[in-house]
């Protein structure tokens, strides 16, 4: 059995990156495809060089928030409360991007066999009655994809849906053999009026030791080269991550802090975040430029989110540990960095749930999205009073009886 579940998974991995994702959006009916422009089919274009002239556009601000967390394998149960994933959302986003890792345990039967919807519709259960609870009930959810323990999941308003178009997955695995899902990325992308944006979801290699983070820098620039979007039917669409307008890195990335384990204990008691920052692997990558060249990540002010106990708010060998196990530094494990331009940090702060070993990390941005001017107009009309009173005008004289209407279907 073990050899066929092999074959098939590396195959699966190795064929294709694109996959179709797991919950299509309800709306898909509704997404816009755009009228067919010319333009040189052999150059690469971003969504700022096509569809609409800079003048017939202006720029509009959207809220998007963004949520990491490793949940350590662990299922939620039926009534847990999601609340505190949102805690920092004081005044509602326009989108909401959720990214969980190790959603099921790293075991063998896990990474090579297939995978199970039964984890990630709880979790998208639970996420839909969370946004409920904060007032945002309008929300839709336009894409989720789940590989092995990743799990990526975009919620939208629902008067946003007819703005979207071309919402596409791709999975890239950099685990076991250099190609299977319990190491890796999911990431999706769609534009928004003229503007694409793309969020990744990852889980990079672990390891404390020396030289760890060059397996994690390698990881990321396999993600970088392998994630592959489709053109889109009616124009060139951005096929790498890099190319999109804007990009949100996001989940347990495993840098750590390259200082003596004494040491980095010490720091964290005394809350000296500076001193611990100056050594973090991912800000000294980010400085560096190598596989991060033009990231940026705000400023941290809150406590590593690796490594606790279990429903404790101790750290991981801060008592005795079990004989051969590692004792496991506190890091920043859990992180969210962004790429290119129109992209504003407004908050960057972790959730204090202590359902696993990590606690979840949380950002909010304000992006610039490109929008047509007569789209807009078009927008502006069906709100306005205008449409109403046509609307209002059409209902009187339709008929009142649904039997007599031509458009009902009815059983024989």
């Amino acid at each position: 059995m073990w050899p066929r579940l092999v074959a098939s998974k590396v195959l699966k991995r190795l064929g294709s990156t694109n996959f179709v994702a797991d919950f299509p959006s309800d709306n898909s009916e509704y997404l816009l495809e755009i009228p067919h422009h010319h333009f040189d089919t052999n150059k690469s274009l971003s969504s700022d060089d096509i569809i609409f002239s800079h003048h017939l556009q202006e720029i509009q601000n959207y809220r998007v928030f963004v949520n990491t967390w490793n949940v350590g394998g662990v299922v939620p149960t039926d009534d847990f409360n999601v609340d505190d994933l949102l805690s920092t959302c004081h005044t509602s986003c326009d989108i909401y991007v959720f990214g969980f890792q190790e959603v099921v345990p790293l075991r063998a039967t896990n990474v090579f066999g297939s995978e199970s919807g039964r984890i990630s519709r709880k979790w998208n259960c639970l996420i839909r009655e969370a946004l409920k609870k904060k007032g945002k009930e309008f929300m839709s959810c336009i894409i989720s994809k789940q590989m092995v323990g990743i799990l990526i999941s975009v919620w939208v308003r629902n008067d946003l849906c007819s703005f979207i178009r071309n919402p596409s997955v791709s999975c890239v695995g950099c685990g076991v053999m250099g190609c299977l899902g319990n190491k890796g990325a999911v990431s999706v992308r769609f534009q928004l009026h003229q503007t694409s944006l793309c969020f990744v979801c990852s889980h990079l290699a672990s390891g404390g030791r020396e030289g760890d983070e060059k397996i994690r820098n390698s990881n990321v620039g396999e993600i970088f080269s392998r994630t592959t979007f489709p053109k889109g039917t009616s124009l060139q669409l951005p096929r790498k991550i890099l190319d999109h307008d804007r990009v949100i890195l996001l989940g347990d990335l495993n840098y750590r802090i390259s200082l003596p384990e004494s040491t980095t204990r010490l720091l964290v008691e005394k809350g000296e975040w500076n001193a611990l920052l100056e050594n973090d692997q991912l800000r000294m990558e980010l400085m560096d430029g190598q596989v991060f060249e033009g990231w940026q990540e705000g400023m941290i002010n809150f406590a590593p989110t690796y490594k606790y106990y279990p429903n404790s708010s101790d750290y991981y060998g801060k008592s005795e540990v079990k004989r051969g196990e590692k004792k496991r530094s506190p890091a920043w494990c859990d992180r969210i960095i962004w790429y290119g331009e129109g992209l504003k940090q407004q908050e960057y702060e972790r959730g204090e749930s202590k359902l696993s070993d990590h606690r979840p990390v949380k950002a909010i941005f304000t992006t610039q999205v490109r929008v047509s001017r007569k789209l807009k107009r078009l927008q502006s009309f069906f709100l306005s009073e205008r449409f109403e009173q046509i609307t209002s005008h059409l209902e009187m004289h339709s008929p009142k009886d649904d039997h007599d209407s031509p458009y009902v279907m009815t059983e024989d």
